[in-house]
């Protein structure tokens, strides 16, 4: 496919924007703002469901060619992304959307920490200080004082855990399978999951829920089109400023429906995490320019497409890193 930087940067922004919608669906069934407040986990089955039901409408359509799938690293995959969703939907329902968010952009450095002992690679002082940076913005969000500690902060860092670790498991399975086959595996995998662990807090939603579950689903299946076909369309380290508009539609949309208007210490610890995630995606293109190539080598995302809200893709790449 021919380079398109501007299609590209588009393509990021309209990603970036319904992920954002994915965590304000999430808040509005986490509350009760459409009903009595649905699970997490229940929130998580509905997001998995409704986006198998789409991919799987499109293979029937599209019918594409599939090969032998990797089940054990798919599953593994699944647990990490299904573990980030839910507690992303939880923290969703409790801090600003922005807040939640932005802790979840850590996850690129927990991939990189966690690339160290579980893929051998070697980590430099660029990369610490990046590591290092978006961890004091993760601790300005948190508020660490007895008067503003945010507890439900700490589910938005668990997310960022687990996405994290899929991120080093996406390593494992990038360029091995198509695009679309990892998309309805793995969606249909975490289906799965989401439906026995919704089992014990399962209710009956109301038409409202039912409505926003589906379109969550719905969201989550476009951005992941839409973030595909960016990064076939220019570099991944082009690509990766732009996924950062997330944060600023998280705002938009916290304050139209919530009037939540984030406060300076949000902003603050916003800004640091980004610039950490920042300076790393600087590293990744310096050390390998040619990684993210339109034609899709690595860090092939069209090949490792993010299960969940998708990670900035420099972190992916499934060659050691320098």
């Amino acid at each position: 496919m021919r380079p398109n930087p501007p299609l590209a940067a588009v393509l990021t922004l309209c990603a970036s924007a319904l992920v954002a919608g994915t965590t304000l669906f999430a808040k509005m069934l986490g509350t009760d703002t459409l009903g009595a407040p649905l699970h997490p986990l229940q929130v998580s089955q509905g997001r998995f469901i409704f986006a198998l039901m789409a991919f799987s409408t499109a293979a029937l359509v599209l019918r594409p060619r599939f090969t032998r799938p990797a089940w054990s690293t798919h599953v593994l995959r699944v647990l990490c992304g299904w573990g980030g969703v839910s507690f992303m939907f939880a923290a969703a329902a409790f801090i600003p959307l922005a807040d939640a968010t932005a802790i979840s952009f850590l996850n690129p450095v927990v991939g990189m920490l966690l690339a160290v002992p579980f893929l051998g690679e070697k980590v430099g002082r660029v990369r610490i200080s990046a590591a290092v940076i978006a961890l004091v913005g993760a601790m300005v969000l948190l508020r660490p004082t007895p008067q503003a500690f945010q507890p439900a902060a700490l589910l938005a860092l668990g997310a960022a855990l687990c996405l994290g670790a899929e991120v080093v498991v996406i390593k494992r399975l990038s360029g091995r399978e198509g695009a679309f086959q990892i998309l309805l595996i793995n969606n249909f995998i975490g289906a799965c999951i989401a439906s026995l662990a919704a089992l014990a807090v399962w209710q009956m939603p109301t038409p409202s829920q039912w409505a926003a579950l589906a379109g969550l689903g719905l969201l989550m299946a476009s951005a992941q089109t839409c973030f595909l076909q960016a990064i076939r369309r220019a570099d991944a380290s082009f690509v990766a400023p732009f996924w950062y508009a997330a944060l600023i539609f998280a705002a938009l949309y916290d304050f139209l429906l919530f009037a939540e208007v984030p406060d300076a210490v949000s902003a603050l610890g916003a800004l640091i995490i980004v610039s950490g995630a920042g300076l790393l995606a600087w590293r990744e293109a310096r050390l390998r320019p040619s990684a993210a190539s339109p034609s899709g080598s690595a860090p092939t995302p069209q090949a490792a497409p993010p299960l969940s809200p998708p990670a900035p893709p420099q972190s992916q790449s499934p060659e050691p890193r320098r």
